[in-house]
């Protein structure tokens, strides 16, 4: 159960964004998963400069230390008094490399079990079942594949025939591809409801609607959109969110945050269209909300460039995200604090047919600002043990420094950005 004894809070908010997929390095166990010479960061710098002839243009996260946390070509790292802010890194304990268990560990809950996955395909009877419940008239795919590549390999015969694509990948998911218009995004959503009850017996993470449009008779290809649901599993415990909650501080989700955590511990969710309105619903509610936690997935890393492996595409998400830093430091308070980090690695330097699409198994980088920071930065917080020191952390800005949290991991590092 969580306990506190009060103290005076650190901070009036905290701004969490997790910059999905950004890895900062292969972790001491990266081989066990296949991820042996991961570093989406590095590999990144690498390949633009190989590749482009030109490097990362990205100066206000490297002036919170981005270059420190892996060599990045391109990208120097700081020494303290010649940027802000501070950086670290920070070890997976979880059994995986998803997005789950990479946001469930950031608030205190390692998931020592690995969900189950399915890269053979779901078992028949179970499919059987879920299309009895839901009166389909059957299903396509069954097996791992690449978002993009099945709804181009099997999308017209989805059209045709009405049979939902079914498919997994490496991580603990069921995805089920459909076209908005043809099948219906609400019936769509309802057989991933239904999916998810499935899923819980399985041990599956997440059912994910994966609607798409277009009509390439008509010179329209497939596409997906951002109209996309995700359905997880409950957390096995209570987090630091929950933490938060209890104790009267706000929590506000951006992005697929309330849906990873089955809203356990966030309060509201403002649902976004990827990494742009992600930024811009950010910059309107910093503008109104004064206090408690503010935590944004930007998911247009991860989605549409790791899982593509899109090199140039990815370079050009963090040099946008990059230039809308200044915006987000000019709406801080004197008693904010912002901290960037990732759930997981998405390396899009990786062969895709080699080494897969799927996310890959890193160091979550921690780059961290406020106002109230009086040494000069970037400060340096070393390699963390878990994840969990960002929960740790975050608990510890909003609740009071006498806070003590028992039965959840992590270290807060606020005493070392000055606080």
């Amino acid at each position: 159960m969580l306990q506190s004894h009060s103290g005076s809070p650190a901070c009036d908010r905290v701004i969490l964004i997790v910059l999905d997929g950004v890895g900062a390095g292969e972790l001491p166990d990266a081989a066990l998963y296949g991820d042996q010479g991961a570093n989406t960061l590095g590999n990144l710098c690498r390949v633009l400069k190989a590749k482009e002839g030109r490097t990362l243009r990205v100066p206000n996260l490297e002036a919170l230390g981005l270059g420190n946390l892996t060599p990045l070509e391109g990208v120097p790292a700081r020494a303290a008094g010649q940027g802000e802010g501070a950086f670290g890194r920070a070890i997976e304990k979880s059994r995986g490399k998803d997005t789950t268990s990479g946001h469930w560990e950031m608030a205190g809950l390692v998931v020592s079990k690995p969900f189950r996955t399915y890269t053979e395909g779901f078992p028949q009877d179970i499919i059987d079942q879920w299309v009895r419940e839901n009166h389909l008239p059957g299903i396509l795919g069954n097996f791992a594949a690449s978002g993009t590549e099945i709804i181009k390999d099997l999308g017209e015969e989805h059209v045709r025939t009405g049979k939902p694509i079914l498919y997994t990948s490496a991580d603990s998911v069921w995805q089920v591809a459909a076209h908005e218009e043809t099948f219906g995004l609400e019936r769509l959503y309802s057989i991933c409801k239904s999916a998810r009850k499935i899923c819980d017996s399985l041990g599956v993470s997440r059912v994910i609607a994966r609607p798409f449009v277009g009509d390439p008779a008509r010179g329209l290809p497939f596409k997906r959109t951002y109209n996309r649901k995700d359905l997880s599993v409950t957390p096995f415990a209570s987090s630091y969110l929950n933490f938060l909650r209890d104790h009267g501080v706000p929590t506000l989700g951006i992005g697929k945050i309330s849906a990873i955590y089955a809203g356990e511990g966030i309060a509201e969710n403002i649902d976004t269209k990827g990494n742009a309105d992600g930024l811009r619903v950010l910059l309107e509610e910093l503008g109104k909300r004064r206090r408690g936690l503010i935590f944004c997935n930007l998911i247009d890393f991860d989605m549409l460039y790791g899982h593509r492996r899109d090199v140039s595409g990815f370079a050009g998400a963090l040099e946008e995200f990059d230039r809308v830093l200044p915006e987000i430091k000019r709406q801080l308070g004197p008693r904010d604090l912002v901290i960037l980090t990732a759930d997981h690695g998405n390396d899009p330097s990786f062969d895709p047919d080699t080494r897969g699409t799927d996310h890959t198994r890193e160091h979550a980088p921690i780059l961290a600002f406020s106002p109230a920071q009086k040494a000069p930065g970037p400060l340096a917080l070393g390699t963390r043990e878990s994840f969990s020191d960002i929960g740790a952390t975050v608990a510890h800005a909003l609740v009071g420094k006498t806070s003590t949290l028992s039965g959840l991991p992590g270290k807060s590092f606020l005493s070392e950005l000055g606080f």
